[in-house]
């Protein structure tokens, strides 16, 4: 059954109390204020990645001599890898500090071992060493920004139900806010009890990876790359 956005913004003006069930329906302004209200809600996600619970997985192309890739609409990204013909490997995260701080070679193209990755306006930049000395396949896993929506796009081919209902609760809230009227407590500690449920669905995997101080193998020097090109047997 469809769920288009106008009935959504029904639904959280009554919600709000600010328009009646039965005495009044939406009037005026409110359909498009309520528009307005549902895509600045959306657009504030982008600041709140753990209320956005999807996971894409897209691919990029690397390029032979780029270091830096702009991706539209990414807000945080969990893994990055690269592949040579059917065998995929791992890349590494580092730290600002480490990627644009620490000492390295910057006229070295080889296998991208490591990346970056930076908040810019309208998405990211995905920044990788060592610059490619070929073209690779790359493999993106993170968030991307909630699109913008008008009042006839059905939310159910977008959203989950859960997500509908929470934007319901949240849009009610922001409605409140904007005419500076009180939210029921009724609905906040709803609305609080669905945020907690949202922050368990997909929630960032903080695992983590020990190095043992034993291991002979060490990491990738000059020998690595001017010789064996990153590679060792």
């Amino acid at each position: 059954m469809a769920y288009p956005a106008s009935l959504l913004i029904t639904r959280a003006w009554v919600l709000s109390g600010i328009v009646s069930r039965n005495m009044q329906g939406v009037q005026g302004n409110q359909s498009s204020d309520g528009l307005f209200l549902l895509n600045e809600l959306l657009d504030i996600k982008s600041a709140d990645i753990t209320l956005i619970p999807y996971f894409k997985h897209t691919d990029l192309a690397l390029i032979a001599g780029q270091e830096m890739y702009f991706v539209p609409g990414l807000v945080s990204l969990e893994t990055m890898t690269f592949n040579i013909g059917t065998v995929r490997y791992a890349m590494r995260a580092s730290l600002r500090t480490e990627f644009f701080g620490d000492s390295r070679a910057l006229d070295i193209q080889s296998l991208p071992y490591e990346w970056y990755f930076e908040r810019v306006l309208g998405g990211a930049n995905i920044y990788v060493y060592f610059v490619p000395q070929q073209n690779y396949d790359a493999n993106l896993n993170g968030k991307y920004a909630l699109t913008d929506v008008t009042l006839g796009t059905d939310l159910t081919t977008v959203y989950d139900p859960f997500y509908i209902a929470y934007l319901r609760y949240a849009l009610a809230q922001y409605m409140c806010n904007y005419y500076d009227m009180p939210f029921s407590l009724e609905n906040q500690k709803m609305l609080s009890s669905i945020i907690v449920k949202l922050q368990n669905v997909s929630p960032p995997d903080l695992s983590l990876r020990k190095s043992s101080t034993l291991n002979r193998r060490r990491g990738i020097n000059y020998g690595d790359v001017n010789i064996g090109h990153s590679w060792r047997p």
